[in-house]
Parts: C-alpha cells; sequence; structure tokens
C-alpha cells in the first residue's frame, strides 16, 4: 500500500466516530449481552430456567430479523435523501426510550403470566433493534463509508472494532451494580442506560455533520433501491465484496455461538460469580489494545497479510475457553486471561479487517442500501444459525429438569470448528490483486 497520499481524518470526523460509535455500542452491548442475561435471569428467577434457550434463542432471531429488514430500508432510504444525519440523530433519541421499555418488566413471574413476559421481553428487543438498525446499524456506518476511503479505513476500523470491548467495561463496571438478578425490578438500570443514546442524539442535532460529498443517489423505483445489493447482477459485478461478507459471517457465526451466553458461563460455568468482572475487564482492556495495534497497522502495511494470524489467533483463543475444563487453579486463571485476551481480540480484529475491506468495494453511491446487504451477513444469518448451535448444545447440557442453566463448554468448540471454515474467503481475499 502506498502510505504517502494517506486521506487525513479530521479532528471532527474521528471525534463523531468515536463519540457516536461507542454510544451506539453501549446500547448494542445492552441489547446483545444485558437483554439476553435478563431474560435468562428472569426465567432462572421463575423456576424455568428451560424457557432461557427458547427465549435468548427467539430474541436473537427475531432481533436480527428485524435488524437487517430496518436497516435495507433506512439505508436504502437515507441514500435516496442523500442525508445520514437526521437518521442518526433522531433514531437515537427513539432508541434511547425504547431501551426504557424494559424498566416495566419485573425479575419474577408467576406461572400464568410467564408466556406474557417472554412475548414482551422479545417485542420490547425486537422495537429497540428497530431504533438502533436504522440510526447505526443503516445510518452511521453509511456516514463512516461516506468520511473515509481506503487510505485510512484500516485504523478507524480498528478503532470502531474496539468501541464494542469499552462498551462492555463502560456498562458492567461503570453501570452494573445498577442491575442484580436478585432485585424485584431493575428499572433503574435500564432507565439510566436508555438515557445514554437518548442524550447523544440530541448532541447530533448540533454537533453531527454529513460528508460534503455525500449525493442524492436514487431510481424511478424504490423497490429497485431497496433490492439492488440482492440481485444476481450485483453480486457478479462485486464478486469481493460478497466474498468478503462471507468471511464475516463466518466469524460472525462464530461469535454468536457463545457471546449472548459468556457472562453467564464465566458466573456458572468457571464459578466466578460476582468475581467475573475482573477477568472480563482485563480481557476486554487486552483485546482492545491488540485490536488497536492492528488496525493502525493495516493501514501502514496493508490487510492482506494480517487475516490468516488474526484467524488462527481467533480460533486458538476460542479453543482456549473449551480447554478450561481440564484445568484449575493457577493454570485456569491463566488460559482464561491469556485465552479471553487472544480470542477477543482476534475476534475484534477480523471483523475490523473485513469491514474496512467490505467498505472498499462498496459502489460509489450505494453506501446505504448496502448496509442491508452486510447487516444479512453480519447479524441475521449469524444470529439465526449461531443461536441454534447454542439452544441444540445448552438443551443437550441442561438434561431433563430444565431448573440448572449452566452454558456448557461445547459451545466453544462449536465455535472453533465454524471460525475455521472462514479460510476459504480468507485465501480468496489475500489472492485478490485490488
Amino acid at each position: 500500500m502506498d502510505t504517502k497520499n494517506v486521506t487525513k481524518i479530521t479532528g471532527r470526523i474521528w471525534f463523531s466516530a468515536v463519540f457516536f460509535g461507542l454510544i451506539g455500542q453501549i446500547a448494542w452491548i445492552v441489547e446483545n449481552m444485558y437483554f439476553a442475561t435478563f431474560a435468562q435471569d428472569v426465567f432462572a428467577n421463575s423456576g424455568r430456567s428451560d424457557m432461557s434457550y427458547m427465549v435468548t434463542t427467539w430474541m436473537v432471531i427475531l432481533s436480527a430479523l428485524a435488524a437487517t429488514l430496518t436497516t435495507i430500508f433506512a439505508g436504502t432510504w437515507s441514500d435516496r435523501l442523500g442525508k445520514r444525519k437526521p437518521f442518526i440523530s433522531i433514531g437515537y433519541i427513539f432508541w434511547g426510550f425504547t431501551i426504557m421499555l424494559f424498566a416495566f418488566l419485573p425479575m419474577k413471574a408467576s406461572a400464568s403470566k410467564l408466556a406474557l413476559i417472554a412475548v414482551l421481553i422479545v417485542l420490547f428487543d425486537c422495537i429497540m433493534t428497530f431504533a438502533g438498525s436504522t440510526s447505526n446499524d443503516a445510518a452511521f456506518n453509511a456516514w463512516v463509508t461516506d468520511n473515509t476511503d481506503d487510505t485510512n479505513r484500516g485504523k478507524i476500523n480498528g478503532i470502531l472494532s474496539i468501541l464494542p470491548v469499552i462498551a462492555v467495561v463502560i456498562v458492567f463496571v461503570g453501570l452494573g451494580s445498577f442491575y442484580n438478578s436478585k432485585n424485584e425490578s431493575n428499572a433503574l438500570f435500564f432507565i439510566i442506560i436508555g438515557a445514554i443514546p437518548l442524550v447523544a442524539g440530541l448532541l447530533a442535532l448540533f454537533i453531527l455533520m454529513d460528508a460534503a460529498n455525500i449525493k442524492v443517489n436514487k431510481s424511478e423505483s424504490l423497490f429497485q433501491d431497496i433490492s439492488y445489493g440482492f440481485k444476481l447482477q450485483t453480486v457478479k459485478e462485486n464478486k469481493m465484496l460478497y466474498i468478503t461478507l462471507s468471511g464475516l459471517c463466518l466469524i460472525g457465526i462464530a461469535q454468536q455461538t457463545f457471546f449472548s451466553y459468556l457472562i453467564n458461563f464465566l458466573i456458572k460455568t468457571l464459578g466466578l460469580g460476582d468475581g467475573f468482572v475482573i477477568p472480563m475487564a482485563v480481557i476486554i482492556v487486552g483485546s482492545a489494545v491488540l485490536t488497536g495495534i492492528f488496525g493502525f497497522q493495516f493501514d501502514k502495511k496493508g490487510r492482506r497479510g494480517f487475516y490468516i494470524p488474526l484467524l488462527i489467533m481467533a480460533i486458538l483463543g476460542i479453543l482456549s475457553f473449551y480447554i478450561l475444563q481440564f484445568l484449575s487453579g493457577t493454570a485456569r486463571t491463566i488460559v482464561l486471561y491469556a485465552g479471553g485476551i487472544v480470542m477477543m481480540g482476534g475476534i475484534l480484529s477480523l471483523l475490523g479487517a473485513f469491514n474496512a475491506n467490505f467498505q472498499d468495494n462498496i459502489p460509489e453511491g450505494c453506501e446505504g442500501r448496502l448496509q442491508g446487504v452486510r447487516m444479512c451477513f453480519s447479524v441475521l444469518i449469524p444470529m439465526i444459525i449461531g443461536p441454534i448451535i447454542s439452544l441444540i448444545l445448552g438443551m443437550d447440557a441442561m438434561g431433563l429438569n430444565g431448573e440448572d442453566f449452566i452454558p456448557p463448554y461445547s459451545l466453544f468448540m462449536a465455535a472453533a470448528i465454524v471460525a475455521l471454515l472462514a479460510f476459504i474467503p480468507i485465501i480468496a481475499i489475500r489472492k485478490d490483486k485490488k
């Protein structure tokens, strides 16, 4: 890569990308981890842990479907208007209110009300996803593409890949004390979390600026614009874009196989209890540092040579969590910390590299409408297949009484096998001459 003509990213773009990206990830962390943990806690407290896997699976699948459909329409709409800012600012405000809906749900319910609680949890999750996908998945990601090019995307996507783990630290360390599975209600937690994107949306009205070169891009038919990314002709003309998305999809499936159960894996399977926060924080900080380093190296040396080493890192890290069942004492602690850093560092760096390569291959003027295609590969498919794998393995490990909710080690073996398949698209990406 020629490093002499790197396009400079202005301070305003850096601030907007990091600030609004972080706020979005804080909200998504709550959706991806706390809503699942919340559902699992509600049914465990109500004596129906067997419902935890089923409701978690439906939450993940339906919210993924809602996210994908929303992003397809919202991304296309933002292309046709030639604007991202209204979708981000107004969307974040609405996003905050939708998170607050969970404040109305109890932590324990009688048998006669459990079905209603299950429906409301899934419904509220889908409503929240609609708001988040409009503002973040569709508009914000298109905004990042608008404001970067192939000379500087590596570093900014590297930083954006770190934000989810930073968000985990903020939510669990800074705000986690407001949530307790034994509380009668966790309303205060959801109100505080909801206020964060709400306030950010108000700030976006004054701070965020659309790219100067963004253009209105629409055909006479809305359906034609929406379906653009799903046409065979589009696939043929942009093969590398879809090969990149297939790699993103496989790593996403691997991650989703264990991610929704990670907190309870640390708490219950490993028996860490409330002490899970310390290893979680160390793993997050360590993987964030690794991801940041790789992100800047992507632009300096080119991404092509990093894909295979990062995939090997991710697979070895995932497998390290599987072998924890055979270890004890100091050995287990070392593998937990080191393996966790390698696992998350590898996964996040790979996701950053895939996203940057995806953006490099987007045809000009299609930045918004192709976000929906990205969502199909990065969210919809992974969040259907991954949780189904978890459901099968989890129910098999649970037994017949439905009372013992302990995520099994086998989740990580399954995740490693799926991640191994990513070698196929990565080899094609490495051979690409672009």
